[in-house]
């Protein structure tokens, strides 16, 4: 009878990467590991992984065979858990999907104080705009754009605070502060690159009626992170969603620009597996997020 301890270890190998990996994490030498997926090669019959001294490469069957058992693991697991006598306290390890710039709005200061709250809890970020199979990944819950619709997956929508213009005042005591969105175009503005070196910023104004203005500057990057960096030391005018630049307003460190002018809030899915049960620590979690993302008041990097 096979072992489904086995087929644990299996599905840990190949999270894992390698055997010296799974070994490590599961405080258990690699050549036991190797021996015991073998063992269960030999009770299936068929060969699961080839092996190589660089990397383990799953055969087709060992493809499938993970494919079908990741979830059954998983959601064991996740019982074993559930049953436990503190399984309502937040605990263990959570891991999350999100687009390269998350951390700029839910900064590491929030993680901080959300780690300080559930000390029992481990947060792992993977950041990328690319969008990322949950169920291999083992990825507890996903916060991004666009539809959160598919097979496998439960999402809701959350929506994230409008997003306005900002510098620093020792730029606008330098330049002038402008009183229309046409002199935008003779600032220095903050932008993502573009090869054309202009953009256009479309924006709504007090009426919600949309204007736009070609816009240029001597700095451009590609994240909302260092857009804001560079508004903070005087490079330009920038457009940062009001949840990021909150702190500095109050704190006197950057200013509002032509307040009347805003883009609307963008919206955003939080994702899980639709076959995993949410777990508190997620839950905590995932209501710290959205608190951050529909509060424009939060202050957090005072």
């Amino acid at each position: 009878m096979i072992d489904f301890n086995d087929i644990a270890l299996f599905v840990q190998v190949v999270r894992s990467g390698s055997f010296s990996e799974a070994g490590r994490r599961l405080v258990m030498p690699p050549n036991t590991v190797s021996r015991r997926v073998q063992g269960l090669e030999d009770q299936l019959g068929a060969r699961l992984m080839q092996r190589s001294t660089r990397k383990l490469t799953l055969t087709d069957a060992g493809q499938e065979f993970y494919r079908r058992c990741v979830a059954a693991i998983d959601d064991l697991q996740q019982a074993s858990q559930d049953l436990t006598a503190d399984s309502k306290i937040p605990s263990g390890v959570v891991r999350v999907a999100a687009t390269v710039n998350f951390l700029d709005f839910y900064s590491p200061r929030l993680v901080a104080s959300f780690l300080e709250r559930y000390p029992q809890v481990r947060l792992e970020f993977l950041l990328d705009d690319a969008v990322v199979d949950l169920i291999t990944d083992r990825i507890d819950v996903a916060f991004r754009g666009g539809s959160g619709d598919g097979p496998g997956y439960v999402a809701h929508r959350i929506t994230v605070a409008p997003i306005g213009l900002y510098a620093s005042p020792r730029y606008l005591e330098q330049r002038g502060s402008p009183r229309r969105l046409s002199e935008l175009a003779s600032h220095q503005c903050l932008t993502a690159p573009r090869q054309s070196g202009h953009t256009v910023w479309r924006l709504q104004g007090a009426d919600r009626s949309e204007e736009h203005v070609e816009v240029t500057g001597s700095f451009a990057a590609s994240t909302m992170g260092a857009i804001h960096a560079a508004a903070l030391a005087g490079l330009g005018i920038g457009l940062l969603p009001g949840a990021i630049a909150a702190a500095d307003v109050a704190a006197g460190r950057l200013a509002p620009v032509l307040p009347q002018y805003e883009r609307g809030g963008q919206s955003m899915c939080v994702v899980y597996p639709s076959h995993r049960q949410v777990s508190p620590a997620v839950k905590a979690f995932v209501a710290s997020v959205i608190k951050r993302f529909e509060d424009e008041t939060v202050l957090p990097d005072g």
